[in-house]
């Protein structure tokens, strides 16, 4: 993907956290009407025109694991506050509202959303036309990784060296290769004790299964057509080695079960529970 062009898949995520405000109910698994309105109303009679296509089993299942990790995301973060963590990064932040949505509890954070010039080009144009300005709280940062890396460059934006930060890196490890992949986690491990990650992976293909029945291996040919295919696979003990050797202290999964009990039980929607642990926090 060139810099000069926004993540087609990181809009697409911003489409399915839009869908999850318009056609599920509440109480629902992540709360988030400023994806509905950086949107604009083209591309939400767009979503609406095509209800019938958001209301299969696979865009459930697709939507379900979209608005659960960010939900997870911010539970951790919130607890992360409240222990003292006064840094928030984003990394690959797409189309990310959390800025424009903070609880109370966030005001005193620095937020700072890392991404491609392309996407946050096309995100700062929908903040302007929906009439939003970015909080005082809040900055963007465009870090080319070729020529720097991820803790050189946040330090450029201001970046305590000296105090822990969250770190959230969602749907972003899949369209990397492993030593860019492991280049990001040295850099987050670079910070602090106390310093915590949440991130997503795609685990590898199980032939067991078969892509007929199995939506996330549908994906990857459709990602790839729009130039930006699936590069890294991992296990969840392969990856939690890797954090591990990084210097992470604490891996923990959000497995299915866990899944069902925090934010489904609850939930009144046909929305899914994800089967495939994808998500995972680590500590330093």
């Amino acid at each position: 993907m060139s810099d000069r062009n926004a993540s087609l898949t990181a809009l697409g995520t911003a489409y399915l956290r839009a869908a999850h405000q318009l056609f599920d109910p509440q109480p629902r698994i992540l709360e988030d009407p400023v994806a509905v309105q950086l949107l604009g109303p083209a591309a939400l009679q767009w979503i609406n025109d095509q209800a019938d296509l958001y209301k299969t089993s696979e865009q459930r299942s697709l939507r379900s694991h979209i608005v659960l990790r960010s939900r997870f995301t911010e539970d951790c973060l919130e607890a992360a506050v409240l222990r003292g963590i006064e840094q928030y990064v984003i990394l690959g932040a797409g189309f990310d509202t959390f800025a424009f949505r903070q609880p109370a509890w966030a005001h005193a954070l620095k937020i700072l959303e890392v991404d491609h010039s392309g996407t946050q080009t096309m995100k700062r144009s929908q903040i302007a036309a929906a009439g939003y300005v970015m909080p005082k709280n809040a900055d963007f940062a465009n870090i080319d990784f070729e020529h720097e890396s991820l803790r050189e460059g946040l330090l450029r934006y201001h970046v305590s060296p000296d105090e822990p930060i969250f770190f959230s890196w969602l749907g972003v490890t899949m369209y990397l290769k492993e030593e860019a992949i492991n280049e990001v986690l040295r850099s987050v491990a670079s910070f602090p004790e106390g310093s915590e990650i949440v991130l997503t992976f795609r685990q590898p293909p199980d032939p067991a299964v078969g892509s007929a029945t199995d939506f996330s291996s549908q994906l990857a040919p459709l990602v790839a057509s729009i130039g930006e295919p699936y590069v890294s696979y991992f296990k969840p003990e392969a990856i939690e080695v890797k954090l591990r050797g990084t210097g992470f202290s604490k891996v923990e999964f959000l497995l299915p079960a866990e899944a069902e009990e925090r934010y489904f039980r609850q939930y009144s929607g046909d929305l899914p529970v994800p089967k495939q642990t994808n998500i995972l926090r680590a500590v330093l």
